[in-house]
């Protein structure tokens, strides 16, 4: 596609050390998002790109993501910097003749009843995807314009402010032809593909959007906000809807991570530690040189885990996904005594099985169990109390005792010497606080009374979790 005059500041996003320079930066911008991609990956990524037409962007979108992945997962992250380093156009984009344009007004300014009605009438083909994305740059050129501290920039927000694509959806439906006689199944497919094209046109405008800003500020800061995230470096307190159901996808992959890491240690740890004395004594056959090392007998055995789990909701995605992790991982434990809590505690480890999905086993917990007192709001000292009083054996000797929470107590007393009394008879004790570390003790929090008592760890994302989760992991 043709492009109109470049803007000095354009002259940012050119490539100083020609193609292999571009891909290495290409290649740095991917490792910064999370993505593995050692040496091999851009060696094989600098061949492809030896064999490819470059012209063809999509092409060359495919090649890469092909030697640069190793997990679909990282896919999304990949496009949204392939869009940053490999631009669809350079400035302001030119309209060719077989191209439409937006509609105006005699006066000048853009007809929106005209532009809704043309862009329902685009979104109702299924071969329009090529004016879909020529009507998206001028939308965002035309309207996505406005005037920060900084000078012009562009809003996607802006753009489709007046537009409001979502809100077609019927005209879409009545443009795609369906027949009096059409049937429920097909018009529901019909639905869902329409809100698909409507979504596939916003995200182009976005798409266009962070390309027209990282030529005026870099794509390097566009790109460390305007990229999806990996899901496993989601923060677990700011995680939308999407982001934690692509962390529940990504559970099973993790248990078994975290499986393979705990039966390493645990063919390590049954060689035993080394007995001294009876190693001397067998070197008394060789003068007193231990050639032959004698291991004491490990006991291996299984530990019992018990948690209690925060499940208010400032901490129910953290609680959530953790409450999933630990369910793939039950066969690694003796025994999983499962408690939730609110105001008020309960045991609710009927309600996890492996039959059993996470969003029933939740419902359940609310429907069913007695987490929610009058108040409703956290109370985590009245919560280790009851546990202390209701269920005063199941904190042993050979338990691990999990906490998962926020530590904010609503300016209540923290029970810290209930808690002092379960850590001293449990074999080992952790807490994991989905909270930045440096906002512990802040305002109503009691992490830092907390933490005096007990060890606790941040775990603001997935990432983290897995790392303290594999370290904690008792063997």
């Amino acid at each position: 596609m043709a492009t109109g005059p470049v803007p000095a500041e354009v002259a940012a996003l050119s490539a100083p050390h020609g193609i292999p320079g571009h891909l290495v930066g290409f290649v740095e911008a991917l490792r910064a998002r999370g993505i593995p991609v050692g040496p091999s990956e851009t060696v094989d990524a600098g061949r492809v790109m030896t064999v490819l037409d470059l012209m063809d962007r999509e092409v060359l979108r495919e090649g890469l993501a092909c030697a640069l992945l190793r997990r679909t997962t990282h896919r999304a992250t990949f496009d949204g910097l392939f869009d940053l380093w490999f631009p669809v156009a350079v400035g302001q984009r030119a309209v060719s003749q077989d191209e439409l344009e937006i509609p105006h007004t005699p006066s000048g300014d853009v007809d929106i009843p005209a532009l809704r009605e043309l862009l329902a009438e685009l979104l109702a083909q299924e071969s329009a995807t090529q004016q879909l994305e020529a009507l998206a740059a001028q939308l965002v050129e035309q309207l996505g314009q406005y005037q920060s501290a900084r000078g012009p920039s562009f809003s996607s927000y802006q753009a489709l402010k007046e537009v409001q694509p979502q809100t077609l959806l019927a005209k879409i439906l009545a443009g795609m032809a369906l027949g009096p006689n059409t049937s429920e199944f097909d018009s529901e497919i019909a639905r869902r593909a329409a809100r698909q094209r409507i979504a596939g046109f916003r995200a182009t405008v976005e798409a266009e959007t962070r390309r027209r800003v990282a030529e005026r500020i870099g794509r390097e800061r566009v790109a460390s906000y305007g990229v999806a995230r990996q899901a496993e470096e989601v923060d677990f307190l700011r995680a939308s809807e999407a982001e934690l159901s692509e962390l529940k996808r990504s559970t099973q992959r993790l248990a078994r991570i975290l499986a393979s890491r705990l039966a390493a240690r645990r063919r390590h740890a049954h060689r035993g530690a080394i007995d001294l004395r009876r190693t001397l004594r067998a070197s008394m056959s060789t003068g007193g040189v231990p050639i032959d090392l004698v291991n004491r007998k490990p006991r291996p055995g299984r530990p019992e885990l018990v948690l209690l789990c925060d499940v208010s909701g400032s901490v129910a995605g953290f609680s959530n996904f953790t409450l999933l992790l630990v369910s793939a991982l039950r066969e690694q434990f003796s025994r999983v005594r499962i408690f939730a809590f609110v105001d008020q505690i309960d045991e609710v480890t009927r309600f996890f099985d492996p039959h059993t999905q996470l969003d029933r086993s939740m419902t359940r917990i609310f429907g069913e169990a007695n987490v929610v007192g009058l108040d409703g709001h956290s109370d985590y000292g009245n919560a280790l109390a009851g546990f202390a009083r209701d269920f005063p054996d199941a904190v042993t000797s050979r338990s691990s005792l999990l906490i998962l929470g926020d530590a904010r107590t609503n300016y209540r007393d923290p029970e810290l010497n209930t808690l002092r009394s379960l850590v001293e008879v449990a074999k080992h004790a952790h807490w994991l606080n989905p909270e930045p570390r440096n906002q512990w003790g802040s305002g109503d929090s009691a992490a830092d009374k907390y933490r005096d008592v007990i060890e606790m760890h941040e775990c603001r994302s997935a990432k983290q979790l897995t790392a303290v989760v594999s370290r904690l992991l008792p063997v």
